[in-house]
């Protein structure tokens, strides 16, 4: 019971700072400028809802990916890891706001797919930190990334439902430095996963 709740944390605290509900919010409000509150929940719920489906898919095959492409777990530790340490670092230096802006009069509603689902919230990140969690897990670890990642969304579509008061409330300096020390977060993330890989490929050379 113990090594799933640290688990159950582990995952929590890593799809959050991956996703980061507050972070995102000044992008959900610039995305969806000029909509109307209905189009604008309407954005949010199908942004959500595809986010899901794409990483829960991601967890479920994840294994099968690995076994049809010969990926050992030591490889996608690192390569993955490396790939998570950059996202933390441009996080860090503030280049993740370079989200195209809508700059048509008219709203598109498509941008719930693209570029909210994926990559803003489906992004290469996230899928890499779920496969990395269900690398080598059992069904019941599976199941809890599932449900923890269902979680995080339902947190994302309560944030970007509230995004304008959110927005008001805490400024635009605090959401900043929220997302700065979730960067931070996810750059440690990432160097753990390169250190597991190297660990495990040593251990497999040994």
């Amino acid at each position: 019971m113990d090594e799933l709740l640290t688990y159950s944390i582990s995952v929590f605290t890593g799809f959050f700072a991956i996703m980061n509900p507050v972070s995102n919010i000044p992008i959900f409000i610039s995305l969806t400028e000029g909509a109307s509150k209905a189009e604008k929940q309407k954005v949010n719920k199908k942004a959500v809802l595809v986010a899901f489906i794409i990483i829960a898919i991601f967890v479920m095959v994840g294994k099968f990916i690995f076994e049809l492409f010969g990926i050992t777990i030591p490889a996608f530790k690192i390569t993955g890891g490396i790939l998570i340490f950059f996202v933390g670092f441009e996080m860090l230096q503030s280049k993740r706001s370079n989200v195209k802006h809508l700059k048509e009069p008219n709203f598109d509603e498509n941008i719930a797919v693209s570029p909210l689902a994926i990559p803003i919230l489906a992004g290469p990140g996230t899928i890499v930190t779920a496969m990395n969690f269900v690398s080598n897990a059992s069904y019941v670890n599976i199941g809890l990334v599932i449900l923890i990642f269902g979680l995080m969304c339902a947190l994302t579509y309560v944030a970007f439902s509230l995004s304008d008061f959110i927005a008001r409330k805490l400024g635009n300096n605090v959401i900043s430095v929220i997302g700065k020390i979730m960067g931070l977060i996810i750059a440690i993330i990432g160097t753990t996963m390169v250190i597991q890989g190297l660990k495990l490929t040593f251990d497999f050379l040994a």
